[in-house]
């Protein structure tokens, strides 16, 4: 089947974007998919907006304290209301992240700032950690990935959830040097034990201080010789990133998993090996990677359309997008996040979500068939996520959980389930349907229901219009138009990009 210029852009626009917005659905028609890639390229192409959470009292009582005694200087109110205001400021920033991939220019590096977020997964509740690897990630995610690793190895939230900290001169912690190499860089079975010890003993000595910089502790790094991956030297923890990034297997590492991410759960050998190559050659430049998998002809090939399962963030990022909207209780997203199985700053564990077809079970799937129609119709819904305890982040045997009454709560210790009440929770949202309506302004009444599937549904997942047409209010074209989009985003193909 070959694709039209409107089915390759919306193809390319959910898998480099969110979705196409409501501003730019007659570019769909009207550009070339290497035009619509270029645009999203010189769109993201300036640094990100620094996103800033922290509440100013938290900063102000960090600032100015000697690095060494901080800890001790803290009483235990101190230490409280910053646990209290670093997993308030948490929320805030998940809404905000939320806010740009749905509001920002800047698709491509959001949604592969997104991609790293999973790839590069730390769970804590401090916020200025948080929001500072955070800006690592969107400042780099179409870099240089040597860049991104180094940064992100450096970086507090990293430091503190691997327990670099621990990892000293004789008495090395292997957790850093483990996961470094599996889950980032080269993958199972491209190491040994004896790699993990030695890269370890070169990674004592680094940590990181309560405000979040890198400390280098020297009296607590191991500076005698070590062997890793067929070289010896006086290694530290800098030449151990630099001997991984000499390896040609992170490149088809991180490229299969990219690959997996954007193009198609079943790997293509033959295209991931040329990506791979190229990403080597070009000297780890993310760029060109995207670049090369985006404006490829097998992108577009219909075994690679139609067969991503949307991920939480990027259900609720792409009906936003498509129909501009107010939420009067934007926290009521995090809720939906949770019932969905994916909280921004909550990945399941080190390895982040999984993705494909994890994101769907029973109770997964009817809720995402009915978000449209809470958004459309304002109806309460009650429903209450699961007591999973890698979400719970550890903390489920101390009382952790949701207050299921505040949608704003994210698991915290403490906090006793109390259910949903008899109100349950509604999303209060205004839709401004201008822009998407005007859309099918030249199409006549008898096209309505197939040009407005065009626009939803991958091509090749069609659905059957009689059937649909019994599920549409017809006593208007503005009805018509508002009704079988929500319908046809009520679907199991809806599911799918």
């Amino acid at each position: 089947m070959v694709l039209t210029n409107l089915q390759k852009n919306l193809h390319l626009s959910w898998r480099a974007a969110f979705g196409p917005g409501a501003e730019e659905l007659s570019l769909l028609s009207q550009s070339t998919p290497q035009s619509y890639f270029n645009r999203l390229l010189k769109d993201s192409a300036n640094a990100p907006l620094y996103l800033d959470a922290a509440d100013k009292t938290l900063t102000t009582l960090l600032s100015g304290m000697d690095d060494g005694a901080k800890k001790q200087q803290l009483t235990a109110d101190q230490k409280k209301e910053l646990r209290v205001k670093s997993r308030n400021d948490l929320k805030s920033l998940n809404l905000a992240w939320l806010n740009q991939m749905i509001n920002s220019k800047q698709q491509l590096r959001e949604k592969m700032s997104l991609f790293w977020h999973g790839h590069f997964a730390t769970k804590t509740i401090n916020i200025i950690y948080q929001q500072q690897l955070l800006d690592i990630i969107r400042t780099h995610a179409l870099g240089n990935f040597a860049d991104l690793l180094k940064q992100v190895s450096k970086s507090a939230a990293m430091i503190n959830f691997l327990n670099a900290n621990q990892n000293k001169k004789g008495h090395p912690n292997e957790n850093f040097a483990r996961e470094v190499m599996e889950l980032f860089t080269l993958g199972r079975d491209n190491y040994s034990e004896k790699d993990i010890k030695e890269s370890a003993r070169a990674f004592t000595g680094w940590g990181a201080g309560i405000d979040g910089a890198f400390i280098f502790r020297d009296r607590q790094h191991d500076e005698d010789k070590k062997t890793f991956l067929g070289q010896t030297g006086y290694f530290n923890g800098d030449d151990i990133l630099n001997i991984i990034l000499e390896q040609k297997q992170t490149a088809k590492f991180i490229t299969q998993k990219i690959y997996r991410y954007f193009v198609n759960d079943k790997i293509d050998n033959l295209n991931v090996e040329w990506l791979a190559n190229r990403f080597f050659k070009n000297n780890y430049d993310i760029e060109k990677l995207m670049t090369d998998i985006f404006t490829s002809d097998w992108f577009y090939e219909e075994k690679n359309t139609g067969t991503k399962i949307k991920s939480p963030v990027e259900l609720i990022a792409g009906i936003r997008r498509i129909l501009p909207m107010q939420i009067q209780n934007e926290e009521v997203q995090l809720l939906l996040q949770r019932l969905l199985g994916q909280i921004l700053f909550y990945p399941p564990n080190v390895a982040g979500w999984p993705g494909g077809r994890s994101w769907i079970d029973s109770s997964t799937l009817m809720m995402r068939l009915r978000i449209p129609q809470l958004i459309y119709q304002g109806d309460a819904f009650q429903m209450k996520p699961k007591d999973d305890d890698d979400v719970m982040m550890g903390m489920k045997d101390r009382a952790g959980r949701l207050d299921y009454n505040d949608n704003r709560s994210l698991p915290e210790p403490g906090i006793k389930r109390k259910g949903f009440g008899k109100k349950g929770q509604q999303i209060k949202a205004v839709i401004d349907w201008h822009l998407y309506t005007k859309q099918f302004e030249q199409v006549s009444r008898e096209n309505l229901l197939s040009s407005i599937s065009n626009l939803l549904l991958p091509s090749k997942n069609k659905l059957d219009e009689f059937l649909l047409k019994n599920y549409v209010n017809a006593e208007s074209r503005e009805a018509f138009i508002k009704t079988a989009t929500i319908q046809l985003m009520s679907t199991p193909e809806y599911q799918l990009c």
